[in-house]
């Protein structure tokens, strides 16, 4: 298989979620049943429109490729609900605003990304949750089955050598940088008057009126408010451990006292328990950031600015000392690419402000303090310091190591869950719609031969 060929099976980009509803007009219809789970044919094409969008042209095999990856991701997710894998509903909308943020980035403002879409931040995130969750379930599933799955230097040189010369793929210039964080910390008057506001509603509760009515009109819990604020069952270790002392608590139809966790302050009410699981209502006020606030933290990295250029400390000592980034304070502020996890950057990976920054720096020179907001939410400021930068060249072992570790890897990983896709279709029902069993034999290998597709039945 070619470098550039070499994916994680459930690496799905933002893009294929929503970009090709903008544009499609066509008579969605059910293609596919993994047991329970369905793949329509919106599922297809939007894959489809993604590929074309980031290669330009579709190999011959392309479509086969989506269907059969469409088809491990089902089972994947099927697999979890039976082994009864769980993710939580702060998981989900972690990822959701993760990417919605770098989404929304590209297009430079939320209104400009709702104008495009016709349709608000919240409709989008309403609309994604369930593909998100299925998305999250299928990664862990694929995680627990691959978790012993390594790969030693010599497969890394071995599967480098195996890719054919006019093959290999041609990276842009790359850059490494370093930070330095601060974040605003919310004064007290502000979460004072969050618990004020919430010590309101509870009080209303207390008064007679409904909590699920209350937690619609005022949670600031975007997953939850338009349930009611229910979250659903879930159990023990899926909840951060404050809420979850108090919930598990809590006798059916009894409302807890507030509680601040690290996202604002909760008030919870019960639903049901069973056993080691429970389901609950909350409502979640969030103290919001001021300016105020920001200009402490800005001016706190000043300081620290300050000491860098009179070298009275080290850019390196600076991020171990003063930096509230948990990944890069302690590896000397070094910025990691999510990508392969190794500290080179493609440049046109880089954050617009942050490249525009870089574009007026020299190697070795720190820029003055930026305004940043965290991949959670969190705000604040940072000093960056350019620290290298790689040409445009061809992949080698020598300057691509990480990157070619994460593709072998990578390809070992897809091995070991193809295997296993393989070991669980004879044990799951599997129907495909005939036109792609005739555009893709080898699927008539994995389909339930004994049972007739409702798909074909109903067109």
């Amino acid at each position: 298989m070619k470098f550039k060929e070499i994916v994680l099976t459930l690496t799905i980009i933002f893009g294929s979620l929503i970009g090709y509803s903008q544009e499609s007009q066509i008579i969605d219809q059910v293609v596919a049943l993994v047991g329970e789970k369905i793949i329509l044919q919106s599922d297809v094409e939007g894959r489809v429109a993604q590929l074309q969008a980031q290669n330009g042209s579709l190999s011959d095999n392309a479509r086969c490729e989506i269907i059969e990856n469409l088809l491990t991701e089902k089972l994947l997710v099927n697999q979890a609900k039976l082994d009864s894998v769980e993710v939580t509903t702060a998981q989900i909308d972690a990822e959701l605003d993760r990417r919605l943020r770098y989404f929304v980035a590209q297009f430079g403002s939320k209104e400009a990304f709702e104008e495009f879409y016709k349709k608000s931040t919240l409709q989008f995130k309403e609309e994604l949750r369930p593909n998100i969750r299925d998305l999250l379930l299928a990664q862990r599933m694929q995680a627990e089955i691959t978790q012993n799955t390594t790969i030693t230097p010599k497969e890394v040189k071995e599967f480098f050598n195996d890719i054919p010369v006019d093959s290999l793929p041609y990276f842009n210039a790359e850059v490494v940088l370093a930070q330095v964080v601060r974040y605003a910390e919310i004064n007290e008057e502000v979460k004072q008057m969050s618990k004020e506001k919430l010590i309101g509603i509870k009080d209303r509760i207390s008064n007679g009126e409904d909590f699920a009515t209350l937690a619609i009109l005022y949670s600031e819990d975007p997953g939850s408010a338009k349930k009611g604020g229910e979250l659903g069952f879930i159990g023990r270790g899926q909840l951060v451990k404050e809420f979850e002392a108090v919930a598990f608590k809590l006798k059916p139809d009894e409302v807890s006292g507030i509680i601040e966790t690290q996202f604002g302050y909760h008030v919870i009410k019960m639903i049901e328990r069973r056993g080691n699981e429970v389901n609950v209502r909350h409502i979640l006020i969030t103290p919001k950031v001021s300016q105020r606030d920001l200009n402490l933290a800005k001016n706190k990295l000043d300081s620290v600015h300050n000491l860098i250029k009179m070298d009275s400390i080290s850019f390196e000592d600076a991020a171990e000392l003063y930096s509230d980034h948990k990944n890069s304070k302690n590896n000397n502020g070094l910025i990691q690419n999510r990508q392969d996890g190794s500290t080179k950057i493609p440049t046109d990976q880089l954050d617009p402000t942050l490249a525009f920054v870089i574009d007026t720096l020299k190697i070795g020179k720190i820029s003055a303090p930026l305004f940043y907001q965290s991949e959670d939410g969190k705000q604040g400021y940072r000093i960056v310091k350019f620290v290298e930068k790689t040409d445009p060249h061809v992949a080698n072992l020598e300057n691509d190591y990480p990157k070619i570790k994460t593709a072998a890897l990578t390809q070992k990983q897809n091995k070991t869950v193809a295997k296993w896709f393989k070991s669980k279709t004879s044990t799951t029902y599997i129907k495909v719609k005939e036109s792609f069993l005739e555009e893709c034999p080898f699927l008539q290998t994995i389909v339930t031969p004994t049972l007739t597709t409702q798909t074909e039945e109903s067109n």
